[in-house]
């Protein structure tokens, strides 16, 4: 299920929860930030590539490159076998901006955004059929857990793709990790 908490950026242990997509979907518009939620029930093989992904979502993909004039497309998945896992992990955890907006579509599993705005901090589960568009500028890291099993199509209007400008803050290593996150769900 789609769930967000937000944190003051200097108290982690002081979260509010918001469940609900409508709800969700309101408090992120404060900041910016669009959640639309997607129909992702394309049949894939647990590994899938991403010509298979980027087949399977093409009309979807497309839609989206007519709305935003998105030149790159790439498909970002892990599973919990991948060998480099923990160092993708550690990579995204750094807080980072981009020039460009970031969009992305979950097509399978989860991981959980967090976005640094307004003196806060908003730790977004996003799931699959979820679709998260972040403006530029906007801080934020990304948790895929200890044992990632994911796969999204990422979209970008330049065409290098992803590429981020990291901030140096150390803020990620403050607040609940993927795994802590899920705990306080279930």
């Amino acid at each position: 299920m789609t769930s967000l908490v937000i944190y003051p950026d200097n108290q982690p242990s002081q979260g509010v929860r918001y469940i609900g997509f409508e709800t969700i979907k309101n408090r992120l518009q404060h900041i910016g930030v669009a959640l639309e939620r997607w129909t992702a029930e394309m049949p894939l093989t647990a590994d899938a590539g991403q010509d298979a992904v980027l087949a399977a979502y093409s009309d979807s993909v497309e839609k989206l490159k007519q709305r935003y004039g998105f030149q790159s497309v790439d498909v970002a998945a892990l599973t919990p076998d991948h060998p480099d896992k923990a160092a993708l992990r550690q990579k995204f955890l750094a807080e980072h901006i981009h020039e460009d907006f970031e969009v992305r579509f979950f097509v399978a599993g989860n991981g959980l955004f967090y976005l640094h705005a307004d003196s806060q901090v908003f730790a977004l589960l996003c799931e699959q059929g979820d679709l998260i568009s972040v403006p530029a500028k906007v801080r934020h890291w990304f948790d895929m857990g200890e044992n990632p099993d994911f796969k999204c199509i990422r979209l970008f209007t330049a065409p290098d793709g992803w590429v981020a400008e990291f901030t140096g803050s150390t803020i990620a290593n403050t607040f609940p990790r993927y795994e802590d996150f899920m705990a306080e769900l279930a």
